[in-house]
């Protein structure tokens, strides 16, 4: 065979209609590689949005460390619950109705004993997504200090005492418990970018109002952007001067909405971007029994199951007791409550 004849054949090997030569696989292998623009764009689009989730959790779980927790006797206190989100949990969440120092506030007692000012049950996990306001003027059987309206329980031995009274209460176990800071709370509410509300009209002096160092809450009917200082405002105002027939029932309802209103806004677009803030700043705004990763999954838990079952512990009756209004809720109806609350 001349060399004519064998680049003749190695010319005809190349261009073989099979398409098997070495160089249309070499080709071959080439477009193979090769993928469309969009793919590539969606593959980066997807890893930038698990690393901005992942580093969000990283900062929450660090922020949790560093956050303050609770006192040993209300972890003893606690019964034991189910790993979150996976079993149901029962946690009590309370915030202290103390003033602020410099408070020049009609009646508060600066830096005494505070009662619990917000009472509530969440119940997560497990397929559970339930909540359950108690009136802070309802009558209870205080262990060791016999009847009184059952926010005193916090004043009279903190939170392991208000578990306790919780417990005996309602006949059901408290798992965990969390403190709201009330001081770092605004800061949560304006890393989340504020918070929508739409309500009725709200006009409350908190703390004796701007004229005693305190704060003042003007909102017209109608929906509202709010900062965290308004927030924390409408959250503690008991008494409305816009309707004065407003009771207890009435500001239960409205932390109700305006915590469903900040897991809506934490579940928005806007939430999303600001997701490194929110998870650094929530456990700055809590004291808890709670790991990082336990309270990752109870926040889990909150943000998959949905609109909670949100009721309140329904008063049955008012009288006076001691020269205090006080509301009274007979047996069957409690536990008609707990019944809903446990199987929502």
């Amino acid at each position: 065979m001349n060399a004519a004849t064998a680049l003749e054949q190695l010319h005809a090997l190349n261009q073989e209609p099979s398409g098997q030569g070495p160089l249309a696989r070499r080709r071959h292998r080439r477009r193979r590689r090769r993928r469309p623009r969009w793919l590539r764009a969606l593959r980066w689009a997807l890893a930038a949005l698990a690393a901005w989730i992942v580093g969000s959790l990283v900062l929450f779980v660090i922020s949790s460390t560093t956050a303050q927790g609770v006192a040993a006797s209300a972890v003893a206190a606690l019964d034991g619950g189910g790993i979150p989100p996976f079993s149901a949990s029962n946690t009590l969440v309370l915030g202290s109705d103390a003033r602020p120092a410099g408070s020049k506030e009609p009646g508060a007692d600066v830096g005494g004993p505070s009662r619990s000012d917000v009472m509530m049950l969440i119940r997560t996990g497990g397929g559970h997504s339930a909540r359950l306001s108690i009136p802070r003027d309802t009558l209870v059987e205080i262990p060791g200090h016999g009847l009184a309206k059952i926010n005193a329980a916090y004043a009279l031995g903190g939170p392991a005492l208000a578990i306790r009274t919780v417990e005996d209460f309602l006949g059901i176990q408290v798992n965990h418990v969390l403190l709201i800071n009330f001081t770092n709370f605004p800061k949560l509410v304006d890393a989340m970018g504020g918070v929508t509300y739409t309500g009725s009209c709200v006009v409350s002096f908190i703390s004796g109002g701007f004229r005693n160092g305190g704060f003042t809450l003007r909102l017209p009917s109608g929906t509202h952007h709010l900062n965290g200082a308004q927030a924390l405002a409408l959250a503690r105002t008991r008494i409305n001067h816009c309707n004065r027939s407003e009771t207890d029932l009435t500001r239960e309802l409205r932390q109700q909405k305006l915590l469903l209103d900040m897991k809506s806004q934490m579940l928005s677009l806007s939430g999303f971007i600001r997701l490194p803030w929110i998870a650094w700043a929530l456990p700055q705004t809590i004291e808890t029994d709670m790991s990082g990763l336990t309270l990752a999954g109870v926040m889990l838990s909150l943000e998959l199951g949905g609109n909670a079952h949100n009721a309140i512990l329904e008063p049955t009756g008012a009288e006076q007791f001691n020269g205090q209004d006080v509301l009274t809720i007979t047996q069957a109806a409690r536990q008609a409550d707990v019944r809903r609350f446990l199987n929502s």
